[in-house]
């Protein structure tokens, strides 16, 4: 449909997952300031001789840090809040407004369906805007509208993608949320789907309503707690047979977790599968962007798949990847899993298949109620274009890796150039280098001289011609003084030796 507002003509696309940072350089006396309700480490005020140099040099060291603890919040860090104050130009614009508009303009084109309240902040995305609606002819049911921007990772053409929505609109498969509606343009989508008065996964972990603020409820939840082991099972299964019938069609998720999970009746399904077309980069790629191994689909699927099982298990989610050490859990059988997609060792060799996942002890003996064999038919023209956007979505994913591993290498040199424990190296090395040359003009000095001790030992005892007469011509010595000439070869001789082998002991000595 063509409702949908255009974007204007050069307009980019950007990745909101890309993490922002903040460094202070310099300071300034303000009146009054604002904090976050989070617990964050603000440093401490004074009240006399808050002036100070040294008071507002340690206040300044004390704020970068409050900066560096926002910007690494993995929620905190993708608000609209801290985006629209690290990066103004670009966070700007007022998306709920913009949201409404379009929202109002698609009802205009189809009066049945009306809406009932908008559900601010519900979801991270700062261009994805959430609507409770309902349908005039079915009153008692509520659905959830979603309207979202097109994101960077849009390979489809839009008659692609037009193509591929209308798949998912016709998909009625027990692991996946159904979509009701579908409706893209060039610059953005509108969703409708049942809403779900339970939450999601995450919200039954985190024991939260599911209408509450996104960072109200995930930021710092105080009753989390990790699920039975028969219910990690049973859910993780699912997920994973979801995540199959995907792979299966040629359709890829890239955006699994807690929140992208629906619970009803014992039942997981997976919903937002269709982020990864709309080019919606995943909550985690900062995350799998920094394992050069983690670089197709699947295996981006399987990482957040590792993710979403610890969160299942520990009630949080990991604070940290690689993960190596695990909290105390009686389920060893989950452990085993983990450590096969979070350890160090499975980021540096790669991901396991979905199928090896289904036949590890914790999964394969899970009984489904749907034992029927389920598949997604997808047009073989649509498949191409969906391998070839897969193609384009991993070549994207693999640069920017490349580039993350390059700066990584440059840094790593960097500071072991500029440590205090390199530099006394270099200092030590300089110095011996200096030793070195100087011990090398010594040998030479003594080399040359000994030359020409010798040249006048040895004309002195032959009893060759007469020098030059000219006067300039050193006066060669006497046959009486040959003896003396040669004690002085020798010692010469031991002098060099000596030389030399210190030279060598110091040109071969370990650093």
């Amino acid at each position: 449909m063509s409702f949908l507002e255009k974007p204007s003509p050069g307009r980019l696309l950007l990745d909101d997952t890309v993490p922002l940072t903040a460094v202070i350089e310099a300071s300034q006396n303000l009146q009054s300031h604002t904090v976050c309700g989070i617990s964050l480490p603000l440093p401490p005020k004074k009240l006399i001789g808050n002036m100070d140099r040294e008071f507002i040099a340690e206040r300044q060291r004390g704020l970068q840090t409050y900066l560096d603890s926002i910007t690494q919040h993995p929620l905190l860090c993708s608000s609209l809040p801290v985006k629209k104050f690290l990066d103004p130009n670009n966070y700007s614009a007022n998306y709920t407004e913009i949201a409404l508009q379009q929202v109002s303009m698609f009802f205009r084109s189809d009066p049945k369906w009306e809406v009932l309240e908008p559900l601010r902040d519900m979801g991270w995305r700062i261009r994805k805007k959430y609507f409770l609606i309902k349908n005039k002819e079915q009153t008692k049911e509520r659905y959830l509208l979603s309207w979202v921007d097109l994101g960077p990772d849009k390979f489809l053409s839009d008659k692609d993608l037009q193509s591929a929505m209308k798949l998912l609109t016709s998909l009625s498969i027990p692991y996946l949320c159904p979509l009701l509606f579908s409706s893209t343009s060039e610059s953005s989508a509108l969703l409708i789907r049942p809403f779900s008065e339970k939450g999601s996964l995450k919200d039954h972990i985190c024991k939260v309503k599911p209408r509450e603020i996104y960072l109200k409820k995930y930021c710092n939840p105080k009753k989390s707690q990790g699920l039975e082991l028969s219910q990690i099972k049973l859910y993780g299964r699912q997920i994973l047979e979801g995540l199959k019938l995907l792979h299966d069609g040629g359709v890829f998720h890239g955006h699994l977790h807690t929140s992208n999970v629906i619970v009803e009746d014992g039942v997981c399904r997976l919903t937002d599968v269709e982020n990864g077309m709309l080019g919606v980069p995943s909550t985690l790629r900062p995350v799998f962007t920094q394992f050069r191994k983690i670089n197709t689909t699947e295996s981006i699927d399987v990482f957040c798949f590792g993710h979403l099982l610890y969160e299942m298990t520990y009630g949080r989610p990991p604070d940290s990847v690689p993960v190596d050490q695990h909290p105390t859990v009686p389920y060893t059988a989950v452990v085993s899993v983990l450590q096969s997609i979070l350890s160090t060792e499975a980021c540096k060799s790669g991901m396991p298949k979905v199928s090896e996942l289904m036949q590890t002890p914790l999964f394969s003996d899970v009984q489904l109620q749907h034992s029927e064999k389920l598949q997604i038919k997808v047009p073989s023209r649509l498949k191409e274009a969906l391998k070839t956007a897969k193609e384009s979505l991993e070549k994207r994913l693999q640069e920017e890796q490349r580039v993350i591993h390059q700066h990584k290498r440059l840094t790593r040199a960097q500071s072991h150039h500029g440590s205090e424990e390199e530099k006394k190296r270099r200092k030590i090395l300089a110095r011996k280098v200096h030793n070195t040359e100087t011990l090398f003009k010594l040998v030479t000095l003594l080399t040359i001289t000994l030359h020409v001790n010798l040249f006048f030992c040895l004309s002195s005892g032959s009893g060759a011609s007469s020098p030059p007469t000219c006067p300039s011509s050193p006066t060669p010595p006497s046959t009486t003084g040959m003896p003396v000439c040669l004690a002085v070869c020798v010692c010469m001789l031991k002098c060099l030796s000596v030389c030399l082998s210190v030279c060598l002991s110091l040109c071969f000595a370990q650093d």
